[in-house]
């Protein structure tokens, strides 16, 4: 590592935080070097978004400082991104932009949203559901000129597909990252240090999530190997001082001190543990059958004559891109909306318990135990009878929690809430819509742990691949077009399926090879001849393209009534617009390889 990579880029000294009357900062420090890829990691209400809010600028600790290195450039990606109400998707995205960078930087917006899937660039703002305003605000991260990028839960509500082409942007990044998420395939791809936040204190680890699990573990071992030791001399001290111990000598008064410091010792304490028992109905052998329904929304074909009859213990993991009608589908599984057509029948015995994504809307003035006991004052697990109390001790909410106000509690503390009293209904059937937002790592282990012994069915829509891999026995991908595709296995069967058969297909296409001519020497890198002449003409092709997808959209609106031409023109529109992300992508290409040839690379 050269002495450029090691420059600190911004550092926190003694940052202390008190957030309604909890201490999550204590005195703590972080620094930041060029190159540095941190993952932050901790249980919910710990305070990792308020850590990044202090180091992004967005909030002020109670005590302590930040320092910035000069001229150090900081881009920070919120859990809800800031827009006006108002204004097209490319204006928003820019909004931030220094005036003089905005139409240089208008190619590149252009190509990051059509990536992400975002090709209407004039759509209003205000009219994007919550996934596509995430994907939005990602591209206005991304463009933001910068040597920090800070983002915080940056793969919520985005669908597989997004996540990849994330993943592959921050490897292309070569500013330093910060980044708080619960994602850990993603943690580990990205990160190469891992800070947790703990109590109000910073612990940090070298290496990616895999060997951040394994370092804590052995200094948890250490710190509880060394308090046994401690233990045993304290009795053994304490016997001596209860024989009428004197400070006589030196050594007696050493021996004192010793004493004194071992009965002040700040003893480790155990990591908090999430304790779910399977808490269910009985299910009979008639579950919930799905005879042919259909959906429709917004004029789209979401579900086409799909049927299914769910097994007793089902474990089903429900993917595809965002929009493409996953919660429609669980909703009507769930019985909240009814399906155009076809019919779902249901066994006597079923009791189904549905995590909504959005999250059910909580009293702010009501107190966290009253919350619980509207569902159950007690409830039977394997252990036997568990009050709601007991039951909110294990979900890591302390007595003084519990009569606090859910005003009080975090987002992520409030969806553990939530999931608390839906498992405490003791439903046999779960639903879960999103379960891996906004939950952290220790409430999603103890999740994955306690499905796995869950008697009854699971079906789970959800971006994140860790929590499949470990939970899912089967997965339906949405194609958007009504059609759902089963697959046997778990997200990574199911990804690899997809890969084989993307690999058959392009085997099948035959594409001309090219064969790659050697050179022993380096020589300046230079565009082909193809590559100068596309280079010079792919403005005009870009702002064509545009001017023929505007225009097109006029058609579109002025046919309204005719639904054959309508449906035509939509089929050119949407073509046009791939055809459109495609040259945008390869412009940002091109304008790269132009100033690597301007700084005279050589290859």
């Amino acid at each position: 590592m050269n002495g450029r990579e090691n420059m600190i880029l911004l550092s926190a000294q003694n940052i202390s935080k008190t957030f309604m009357e909890r201490k999550v900062l204590d005195n703590v420090a972080f620094f930041l070097n060029e190159g540095d890829r941190v993952g932050i990691v901790g249980i919910n209400g710990t305070g990792k978004s308020t850590l990044l809010r202090i180091l992004a600028g967005a909030e002020e600790p109670d005590s302590g400082a930040i320092v910035r290195t000069n001229g150090v450039r900081i881009s920070y990606l919120p859990q809800i991104p800031e827009f006006e109400p108002h204004g097209s998707v490319l204006s928003q995205v820019m909004l931030h932009l220094p005036s003089d960078l905005r139409e240089a930087k208008e190619f590149e917006a252009k190509s990051i949203l059509g990536k992400l899937g975002i090709t209407d660039f004039t759509r209003d703002i205000s009219t994007l559901s919550g996934g596509e305003r995430r994907r939005a605000g990602i591209a206005a991260a991304f463009i933001q000129p910068s040597d920090v990028l800070l983002l915080d839960e940056p793969t919520n509500h985005i669908d597989h597909e997004t996540v990849a082409l994330l993943e592959e942007q921050l490897r292309k990044y070569r500013g330093a990252i910060v980044m708080v998420t619960h994602d850990r395939y993603f943690l580990n791809s990205v990160t190469r240090r891992i800070v947790e936040v703990d109590r109000g204190c910073l612990y940090e680890y070298d290496g990616n999530y895999s060997t951040y699990l394994e370092l804590k573990a052995q200094r948890e071992a250490a710190a509880q190997a060394q308090e046994r030791k401690n233990r045993t001399l304290y009795r053994q001290e304490l016997a001596w001082i209860m024989r009428g111990a004197r400070a006589r000598g030196t050594k007696s008064k050493d021996r004192i001190e010793r004493f004194h410091a071992l009965e002040n010792r700040e003893i480790p304490v155990e990591s908090e543990k999430l304790q779910l028992h399977s808490m269910s109905s009985r299910l009979g052998k008639k579950t919930i059958v799905l005879d042919g329904i259909s959906k429709a929304m917004d004029g789209r074909q979401l579900i086409r004559d799909f049927s299914c009859i769910l097994p007793r213990d089902a474990r089903i993991g429900i993917v595809g891109q965002n929009g493409a009608g996953k919660s429609t589908l669980i909703r009507m599984i769930a019985g909240e909306l009814l399906p155009d057509s076809g019919s779902i029948d249901y066994g006597d015995t079923v009791k189904i318990g549905y995590f909504s994504q959005e999250c059910e809307s909580m009293n702010p003035s009501r107190r966290v135990i009253d919350y619980i006991r509207d569902t159950a004052e007690r409830i039977q697990t394997p252990d036997g009878t568990v009050s709601a109390a007991q039951m909110l001790e294990r979900f890591l909410f302390t007595s003084e929690l519990q009569w606090n106000t859910i005003e009080k509690l975090s987002g992520g503390e409030r969806k553990r809430l939530y999931l608390l009293k839906v498992l405490m209904g003791a439903p046999n059937i779960l639903i879960l819509d999103e379960p891996t937002n906004d939950l952290d790592i220790v409430t999603l282990t103890i999740l994955e742990d306690y499905l796995q012994g869950f008697a009854g069915a699971v079906l789970a829509i959800s971006h994140d691949r860790y929590f499949l891999d470990k939970m899912a026995e089967e997965i339906w991908e949405l194609q958007g077009d009504g059609e759902i595709i089963r697959y046997n296995g778990n997200y990574s069967d199911f990804a690899e399926k997809k890969r084989e058969d993307a690999e058959l297909a392009a085997s099948l296409q035959k594409p001309a090879e090219r064969k790659e001519r050697s050179y022993t020497g380096k020589k300046k890198l230079k565009f082909s001849f193809n590559e100068q002449r596309e280079y010079d003409t792919i403005d005009q092709v870009i702002a064509e393209l545009e001017t023929r997808i505007d225009e097109t959209g006029g058609e579109i609106a002025a046919c309204a009534s005719d639904y054959v031409r309508l449906q035509e023109l939509t089929a050119q529109k949407e073509a046009l617009e791939a055809e459109l992300a495609e040259k945008m992508e390869r412009w940002v290409y091109l304008n790269d390889l132009a100033e690597r040839i301007a700084n005279g690379e050589m290859v």
